[in-house]
């Protein structure tokens, strides 16, 4: 079974994000980037389940700029054993994304696709669902769990009412969440591996796929600096407080 694991190259979780001085959107001059915590989680699982036999093949995307080959080599490192970039400097939305995956999956015809459930710049959570709307395959988003059995997928998935199990049909599209797994660090062995392994680039337009967007970004700011607390010494002058002073009573 073939397994296609889309990544995303993102800020690094550990970085202050800036926004640049014309509010024209986040400034990434000298700033540290690295795989999207999500698509991290993705890749384990598909690593997992080739260790279990299920999978004999794990194909990795990404879809951004040459500097975004970092980030495949990372997943090889993981485990991954080829890479493909579709490279683009456009800034493309959750729709755009979609589309140029589903073009990945026409050419590769993969049984399971696998995707983290949101990325935490843009925090959309939207390319899973729409690349299984655009493929037509069943869909388990938000997984705890996911096991394989024959032609079919069975992903425990968390709602707000606990957990739901739900068998797809394979092909089929499934979206990790936190609690899948916990990712591997990559060893130096595998990462020196990784950079003898096939990476191949390709261009949006050798997909046939145009990545014009229909959204536009106008304007984008830093949230409001939240003053700090204060104590009170009694109930009395917190009442009078939230009245007087917040004025939410």
């Amino acid at each position: 079974m073939k397994v296609l694991v889309a990544v995303k190259r993102v800020v690094d979780y550990n970085v202050k994000v800036r926004v640049k001085a014309d509010n024209s959107g986040v400034d990434l001059a000298n700033v540290k980037m690295s795989m999207n915590p999500f698509c991290e989680i993705a890749v384990e699982e598909a690593v997992r389940l080739k260790e279990k036999g299920v999978a004999s093949e794990i194909v990795v995307v990404s879809i951004g700029p040459t500097t975004a080959q970092e980030q495949l080599r990372t997943a090889l490192a993981l485990g991954a054993d080829r890479a493909i970039l579709v490279e683009s400097a456009d800034e493309l939305n959750s729709l755009a994304v979609a589309k140029l995956l589903k073009a990945v999956v026409d050419k590769e015809q993969p049984q399971l696709v696998i995707l983290g459930k949101q990325a935490i710049d843009s925090d959309n959570n939207q390319t899973g669902q729409m690349l299984a709307a655009l493929t037509g395959f069943g869909q388990g988003t938000f997984a705890s769990k996911v096991e394989v059995a024959g032609d079919k997928v069975n992903v425990t998935r968390e709602i707000d009412g606990g957990l739901q199990t739900v068998a797809l049909n394979l092909p089929a599209i499934v979206t990790t969440d936190l609690r899948l797994n916990e990712p591997r660090y990559a060893s130096l062995p595998n990462i020196m591996k990784a950079k003898k392994k096939p990476l191949e680039v390709v261009t949006p337009d050798a997909l046939g796929v145009s990545t014009t967007s229909t959204v536009k970004t106008l304007k984008v700011e830093a949230p409001a600096t939240r003053s700090a607390g204060i104590k009170v010494k009694s109930v009395a002058e917190l009442v009078e407080k939230l009245k007087n002073e917040a004025k939410v009573i």
